[in-house]
């Protein structure tokens, strides 16, 4: 997938990764970048033409599409931290992060199946998490919305594969946005998360693993539950 001369769509485009990726996509010659946000007046990036979007409203994300049906690359980027867990939180901000994290990505992939379709296949990049396959202590609900999403990527390959759509899977661990502002952790540049996920539409990656924390989750996946949860072990002898 060439960017160069793409049309391009990003979700929560008005700050972090969602500008940066709008920013790179214009940098690497995309002809046109449309800013999706649910404060279109925040959307401050020039050469971007901005887009009023609620990924959770299913009218909302109509609308989008209908707006931006030129659109041949879609950058699912847009998503929620509440940071809460399942057993013990409360329920509400639990179904906010599927309805945002998972179904909003639906809501978005679907919309825009048929644009790309008409527009020659085109791509999609879901931005997903190491999250998707590791739960953490930060707030088990994400993780449980990105593995969802996690799924949804590699089932909505599968499905849009006959109409030429490449769907690539950025997984990340830490990144240095708004999001996780004031959370002790290693954080990489988003910057180099988005340059590494356009490489990937480029190169028509199905999977992009963006830093090496991330690289070393994905190698360990078949290893036994109580290798990768090695606090379990300790929450047992307290």
């Amino acid at each position: 997938m060439d960017i160069k001369g793409s049309i391009a769509f990003v979700t929560g485009a008005n700050r972090g990764m969602g500008r940066h990726f709008a920013r790179q996509l214009l940098e690497r010659g995309a002809a046109k970048v449309y800013a999706g946000s649910r404060r279109i007046d925040s959307v401050d990036l020039p050469g971007v033409e901005p887009v009023q979007l609620d990924i959770t409203d299913p009218a909302s994300v109509a609308a989008a599409a209908a707006t931006a049906s030129d659109t041949t690359i879609l950058v699912n980027n847009a998503g929620i931290a509440t940071f809460a867990n399942l057993v013990g939180g409360p329920e509400d901000p639990i179904r906010l992060e599927m309805e945002t994290n998972f179904f909003g990505t639906l809501n978005m992939v679907r919309a825009f199946a048929p644009v790309l379709g008409a527009n020659g296949g085109g791509a999609i990049l879901n931005i997903l998490s190491v999250l998707s396959w590791r739960s953490s202590g930060m707030g088990h609900a994400y993780s449980a919305a990105k593995a969802a999403s996690w799924s949804l990527t590699n089932g909505a390959r599968l499905e849009l594969a006959a109409q030429g759509t490449q769907v690539t899977g950025l997984h990340v661990a830490g990144i240095d946005t708004d999001m996780l502002k004031g959370i002790p952790a290693d954080k990489s540049d988003p910057a180099d998360i988005a340059r590494a996920g356009l490489d990937g539409i480029e190169t028509g990656a199905l999977e992009v693993l963006a830093d090496q924390v991330t690289v070393d989750f994905k190698a360990v996946l078949n290893a036994d539950p109580a290798a990768l949860y090695p606090e379990l072990a300790a929450a047992r002898t307290v």
